[in-house]
C-alpha cells in the first residue's frame, strides 16, 4: 500500500453539544458550520449542515463519526463520512477540551474518510478509501487526507 496526499480539510465547527452519559459513553454532537479542502484532484468547500455524533469514553478517548457535504471548486456536490479516535495523556486533552493551543504531536487522531457522488467527473472517489492525521482547534478541525493505492 502507499499513500497520495488527497486534500487537507478545515472543517469549521459549532460548540459542543453535550447529550450526555449513554451506555457507550458521553454523547456530543459537533455541527459543521463551513470550511474548506484543497488538494491537486479535489478543492472546495464544507457546506454547513454536518456533524460529528461523537462518544467520549471514560478513557479519554474521543470516537469520531462524521458525515457532512462538500462542494467542489466546480460545482459537483460530494458526501463526505469520517470514522476515527482521538487521544491523548488527560492533561493534554483537557488543555484541548478548553480550546487552547494543543501540538498535534501531543496527541493521536486518526481518520478512516470514505466520499459518495453520482457527478461523473468525481466517481473515482467512490472506490477510494482515505486516512487521515487530524487536529483540533477550539472552534475547527483540519486534517491531512490519503488515497491508499
Amino acid at each position: 500500500m502507499n499513500l497520495e496526499p488527497l486534500a487537507t480539510f478545515h472543517v469549521e465547527l459549532d460548540p459542543i453539544l453535550d447529550l450526555g452519559d449513554t451506555p457507550w459513553g458521553r454523547r456530543r454532537v459537533i455541527n459543521i458550520v463551513g470550511g474548506s479542502f484543497e488538494g491537486a484532484r479535489l478543492a472546495g468547500t464544507v457546506l454547513p449542515g454536518g456533524a460529528d455524533w461523537q462518544v467520549l469514553h471514560a478513557d479519554g478517548m474521543a470516537s469520531i463519526d462524521t458525515r457532512y457535504t462538500l462542494r467542489t471548486h466546480d460545482g459537483a456536490h460530494l458526501y463526505i463520512s469520517t470514522s476515527g479516535v482521538r487521544h491523548g495523556p488527560a492533561p493534554v486533552m483537557e488543555r484541548l477540551s478548553r480550546g487552547e493551543p494543543v501540538d498535534p504531536d501531543e496527541y493521536y487522531f486518526r481518520l478512516f474518510c470514505r466520499f459518495e457522488t453520482g457527478d461523473a467527473r468525481y466517481l473515482w472517489l467512490n472506490r477510494t478509501l482515505a486516512v487521515a492525521s487530524g487536529s483540533r482547534t477550539a472552534n475547527a478541525v483540519r486534517y491531512d487526507a490519503c488515497t491508499l493505492t
